[in-house]
């Protein structure tokens, strides 16, 4: 059976029971009061012979396999990583929904393929599919175009529409006019 410790931490909180390498994990200071099983009464850590090799720094390779922290972040890896492309994510949904809204163009439904597209952009850039995600947006920038003169053709057709209306029972209201 392993002996498990007790320690008093810097802030005078009891923790425990753990083993020397769990100690280790805890990075247990050798002015720390320790106890186990068997003990009179609580110790420095620095004291038990067992916890000796805690506090030793000679052998680094041992030392490293406890680490807790990150491996540093070295900026030049970013660097290399192109620039994110465009996502045209709220064009596309601009351009499918209000003109769909205000004109009740149901061709501006197209445009779903640009939030498709869209949609595609971050999370193949995220992936380190760098090529994939510019055709992506490639693909999202095409289709917002293409919805957007299609909305525009829409309205200028609506508003000839509504000229040619008026032009056209205009005329019918004089031409009824001018026979009485």
């Amino acid at each position: 059976m392993m002996t498990r410790y007790f320690y008093i931490d810097s802030e005078g909180t009891q923790k425990g029971p753990f083993t020397i390498d769990e100690l280790r994990v805890e990075q247990i200071r050798k002015e720390h009061l320790v106890w186990t099983q068997g003990m009179a009464g609580w110790k420095p850590a620095y004291d038990l012979a067992e916890m000796k090799p805690l506090f030793e720094v000679s052998d680094t390779s041992h030392q490293n396999k406890y680490v807790t922290t990150p491996p540093p972040y070295h900026q030049a890896a970013t660097s290399e990583m192109p620039v994110l492309p465009k996502t045209w994510m709220v064009e596309s949904i601009l351009v499918t929904i209000l003109p769909f809204i205000l004109c009740g163009n149901i061709l501006s439904l197209i445009g779903i393929a640009a939030i498709v597209n869209a949609s595609k952009v971050e999370s193949l850039y995220n992936s380190g599919l760098f090529d994939r995600a510019q055709e992506a947006s490639d693909n999202a920038a095409r289709w917002t175009k293409i919805t957007f003169w299609i909305a525009i053709g829409a309205i200028i057709l609506g508003i000839i529409a509504i000229i040619a209306f008026f032009v056209f029972f205009g005329s019918l209201a004089a031409l009824e006019n001018s026979f009485v």
